[in-house]
């Protein structure tokens, strides 16, 4: 540890840090605005200057590593007066555009030039003007506020793995742009606008929509993919203004998706804020009332074998219980499953369905092995931290298939099943790789589990983790890379048919009712079946829809995910469903207590504590399974095809998105220019 005085404080620092984060140590607060603690230092707006002794200047304390027995003083007059030149230099361009600037009001210039701002400049000169630039449907562009902090060049190229921004030019000609003027081909690109000091860098989607004083703020969840984002949701009035990334550095650092950011704008288009029933092939609006009586009598002249329900990718955990709740206590059957399609899950271990190295666990592997994934598109925020794995520590990374650019150099394999078999049985070269490495980790992805022989590789897979020591109490090398928000909580609920024919059953058309609960990707021709819908947007499952139940959204009630490394967090209720809309929960509740009477549960208190006493009896009666043998005859050789939704549309709030599609369109467009070019 380094010892070092700052203002007469002393503080002991570890060695490696620099002076200004010695001085945050020590509680004094340093302004900046290139230096950012996730990117590299650049050193570039000497704003951060405090006094050293034996220096003869003021020194830039971000690029300054700290030492031992440094003396700092950052608060003297004469450190006032560099700050105050260097705020001077800074304005002597920049417009004065705070009134209409949408930053006004969070932006680190307005805050700094409080404190250090003079009354008037000695620039007498006319300010100098910079063309925008396009970067695409999401960033809005004001080049002549830009200070040249590269804060977004750093990000680009380092986090997001995209080095498409760049300066040209010299001095005050210098310029910061996309080289080729289109958008930045990045899923994180968004998160330019968090970095930006100034009103360079806005939001396209929300300009001029709100100032933020007027907003109500929500801490809450994303439910875009499986990683459980850490958000904060913004609301003018009832409506969500925008989403904006919370800092959780197991999680998500302090970065999101453009999908969890600028989805938002979906959640109040194609809404059902009504229940509906179909006469003569049209929807009509109905009461409650009308509609409860319909499905009570449809149910009631139906044998109970012939009802199913299939849970959505969206569904908060407590609407998932209280339907499991529904068909076992209310209907006497279990014909329910959280799946779209028939994939092997093996529920005989809590292990078998999570991502158990963590998220932040990525960054101790030195060996990582996708499986049937595509990181990049399926869970974006867990492929930044693969690259920031590889940028640290040169982590090597091999794919079975190839799956296009991830943001990082990788080895790609055939794609061949005989392969991934070889490489367990110790045939291949790389097994030797997979057992020295210290910290491997098997990321096997949903396109993996679709497989027919899925359940004889996983198993051979987990046997050669096993045996090599990989699966222990301190790393456990085997993960799954779930897609959806519902699903882990879903399976830890045993929201499942264990047998698995009721995909069977429902192509051959056997199920007379089915009740989608938010299910809106289930592939099967409908002929008799009466199907109930419910949910919050009209999308797929309400255009086969004979009942729809208007259900409310993520963000319009409290609600648990799980998310894919069986981390519990709560979403909570920033806005208010429209129309005659209810939670999920409630509907069930109510449609329970239409047909026999008597609630499930009395309120949303007791329906929690009963399913996390149910979460927590699964984990206690841990029975023991016997270890699955694998045959000694191999299955057949298939060919791995990595398939995932379409980044863009892959749920109905992203469907819904003007946004989204204004992406989807740019991404063409772009992919076209480069095909032409």
């Amino acid at each position: 540890m380094l010892k070092l005085k700052v203002n007469e404080i002393e503080v002991e620092v570890e060695e490696g840090l620099t002076v200004l984060q010695a001085c945050e140590k020590a509680g004094v607060e340093i302004p900046r605005f290139c230096y950012h603690e996730k990117l590299s230092i650049a050193g570039n707006c000497r704003m951060c200057l405090v006094e050293m002794e034996k220096s003869p200047k003021p020194i830039a304390s971000c690029a300054m590593p700290a030492a031992d027995g440094m003396v700092i003083k950052t608060n003297t007059p004469k450190i006032e007066k560099s700050r105050k030149g260097v705020m001077e230099f800074l304005l002597a361009n920049h417009p004065l555009d705070c009134p209409v600037c949408d930053q006004g009001g969070e932006c680190d210039l307005q805050d700094q030039s409080m404190y250090y701002g003079i009354d008037k400049s000695r620039f007498k000169e006319n300010k100098r003007s910079v063309p925008d630039k396009n970067m695409g449907p999401l960033i809005k562009t004001q080049m002549t506020r830009c200070i040249h902090c590269t804060r977004c060049i750093r990000f680009a190229t380092e986090i997001a793995g995209a080095p498409e921004l760049g300066a040209i030019g010299r001095g005050e000609d210098m310029q910061i742009t996309t080289y080729l003027e289109q958008s930045i081909q990045s899923e994180l690109s968004g998160n330019v606008i968090d970095l930006c000091p100034v009103g360079a860098l806005t939001s396209k989607p929300y300009v001029f929509e709100a100032r933020p004083w007027e907003l109500k703020k929500t801490e809450s969840i994303d439910v875009m993919d499986a990683v459980g984002s850490n958000i904060r949701v913004d609301t003018y009035g009832w409506e969500v203004k925008r989403v904006l990334p919370l800092i959780n550095e197991d999680i998500n650092e302090e970065w999101i998706s453009d999908k969890t950011r600028y989805a938002c704008d979906g959640l109040s288009n194609q809404r059902l804020d009504t229940p509906f029933i179909k006469y003569n092939g049209k929807f009509e609006k109905a009461s409650w009332e009308e509609v409860f009586k319909i499905i009570k009598s449809k149910i009631l002249d139906t044998h109970k074998e012939k009802i199913a329900g299939f849970v959505g990718d969206l569904t908060n955990m407590e609407t998932g219980y209280i339907f499991k709740e529904f068909f076992d206590r209310t209907l006497d059957n279990n014909n329910y499953d959280c799946r779209p399609t028939k994939n092997y899950t093996d529920l005989s271990e809590r292990s078998n369905y999570l991502f158990n190295s963590k998220i932040n666990g990525i960054e101790e592997s030195d060996l990582i092995f996708l499986i049937g994934a595509n990181p990049r598109f399926e869970a974006t925020i867990l492929n930044a931290r693969i690259r920031k794995s590889f940028i640290n520590n040169s982590t090597k990374i091999l794919s079975l298939s190839d799956v296009g650019d991830l943001t990082y150099p990788y080895q790609s394999l055939d794609g061949q099943t005989k392969t991934l078999i070889n490489i367990c049985e110790g045939k291949n070269d790389f097994t030797k790789e997979i057992i020295n490495a210290q910290k491997p980790l098997f990321i096997l992805g949903e396109s993996f589990f679709k497989l027919e022989s899925a359940d004889y590789l996983f198993n051979l897979i987990k046997d050669l983790l096993n045996k090599n020591n990989k699966i222990n109490n301190e790393w456990n090398s085997l993960n799954k890379l779930t897609n959806d928000a519902s699903t882990v909580g879903s399976l830890d609920l045993k929201i499942i048919n264990e047998n698995g024919n009721i995909f069977d059953d429902l192509k051959s058309n056997k199920f007379e009712i089915i009740y989608l609960l938010g299910q809106d990707n289930l592939n099967f021709d409908k002929k008799d079946e009466f199907i109930i819908y419910q949910g919050s947007h009209g999308d797929k499952g309400a255009e086969i829809a004979d009942i729809i139940l208007p259900g409310a959204a993520y963000t319009e009630q409290n609600g648990y995910f799980t998310n894919l490394e069986g981390k519990v967090q709560k979403a909570f209720k920033a806005s208010y469903p429209p129309g005659d809309a209810k939670e999920d929960w409630q509907i069930i509740n109510d449609l329970a207590e239409f047909m026999n009477n008597r609630k499930l549960f009395n309120d949303k208190d007791e329906l929690e504590s009963s399913m996390f006493n149910f979460i927590n009896l699964q984990k206690d009666n841990k029975t023991l399974v016997n270890q699955r043998k694998i045959s000694s005859k191999s299955p057949s050789n298939e060919n791995l095809i990595v398939s995932y939704k379409d980044y863009y549309f892959s749920n109905v709030v992203a469907r819904s998105s003007k946004t989204m599609l204004d992406c989807y369109n740019s991404k063409l467009e772009t992919q076209k220019t480069g095909t032409d070019g």
